[in-house]
């Protein structure tokens, strides 16, 4: 009997022993001090980078902001607002900025611009990512997506190429100046001037027999097509150009940059080579208008290819 008692009595402080023991886990880590949150103001934010990208197949909203429309990049440079609204020139015109177009002051996430034509305009200035900013105009419910790079690193060549049919609209007209000896007889080799005019969606041409040289703004159009600009699989540089004309079957080129204001056009069909050279260049600052109002280009503006949809920013606001 006392075994067993004495049995109990160390079974009972065991059990009392176990019941009050915790485990005490201790953490080694380092302590390390959180770093403080930063922020910066929408003039920082727009001078982040020195070339502003704008995306226009990522528009959202049915409205047009015309110096957005019509430009590939802008920058903001201590309140003057610049841009590329030409591809001839671009990388080397104003040291890659491009052209002033206006002022802009810029508070608050708020950017109000004041353009050179088209007057007073105001964004609301949303971050999307590290290098993406949505400018919501308030006036017309659309947004424009823009895409911060700096110039050193931004491929000017690639907007080039990926954008030839706006270059072949920045002339008045593309005078012939040379065809090969080689090659056969065809339609196109009285075909001395092309002009690449933008009337929205359609892209339209003309064409003139005129004696070379003729001053561009007297030349006589014999006919009046569609033109298309298309690239060439694994060729990022070289182009096609697709002639509709009626009155003899359409004529396809492939399509050559030599420089920013000489083109040349091979004929495979015939074999033959032209050369044709930009006449009258049309410096652009808003859709359809030039310093030279006395220029008879259509429209010029870039050209939205998906499909425009409802901007919701404005619920959001409210």
């Amino acid at each position: 009997m006392k075994t067993t008692k004495l049995l109990s009595a160390f079974a009972l402080i065991a059990l009392l022993f176990t019941s009050c023991y915790t485990e005490v886990i201790v953490d080694e880590t380092p302590y390390v001090q959180p770093a403080p949150v930063t922020t910066i103001t929408t003039n920082q934010l727009l001078n982040s980078y020195e070339l502003w990208y704008i995306d226009i197949n990522q528009t959202i909203g049915y409205g047009e902001t015309p110096f957005l429309q019509i430009a590939f990049t802008v920058s903001f440079r201590n309140g003057i607002l610049y841009a590329n609204n030409n591809l001839v020139g671009i990388g080397s015109q104003g040291n890659g900025f491009g052209i002033e177009i206006g002022h802009y002051d810029a508070y608050n996430g708020i950017l109000d611009t004041n353009h050179i034509i088209d007057g007073f305009d105001s964004f609301d200035v949303f971050v999307v990512d590290q290098n993406t900013i949505e400018l919501y105009n308030i006036y017309n419910d659309t947004s424009y997506f823009l895409h911060g790079y700096n110039r050193n690193t931004f491929d000017y060549d690639y907007v080039f190429y990926d954008n030839v049919r706006y270059f072949m609209q920045e002339y008045e007209a593309w005078e012939k100046t040379y065809t090969s000896d080689y090659g056969v007889l065809n339609e196109f080799d009285n075909e001395n001037y092309l002009q690449f005019l933008s009337g929205g969606n359609d892209n339209t041409f003309r064409s003139s027999q005129d004696v070379v040289p003729t001053n561009p703004n007297n030349l006589y159009w014999d006919y009046t097509g569609i033109y298309g600009v298309n690239d060439v699989p694994g060729n990022f540089y070289l182009k096609t150009l697709t002639l509709d004309y009626d009155y003899f079957d359409n004529e396809y080129f492939e399509l050559n940059i030599v420089n920013d204001q000489t083109i040349e056009l091979f004929h495979p069909d015939s074999g033959t080579l032209y050369e044709f050279r930009g006449r009258g260049y049309i410096a652009y600052y808003k859709e359809g208008q030039t310093v030279n109002k006395s220029k008879t280009s259509a429209q010029k503006k870039r050209v939205q290819r998906t499909d425009k949809k409802e901007n919701t920013r404005e619920a959001d606001r409210i």
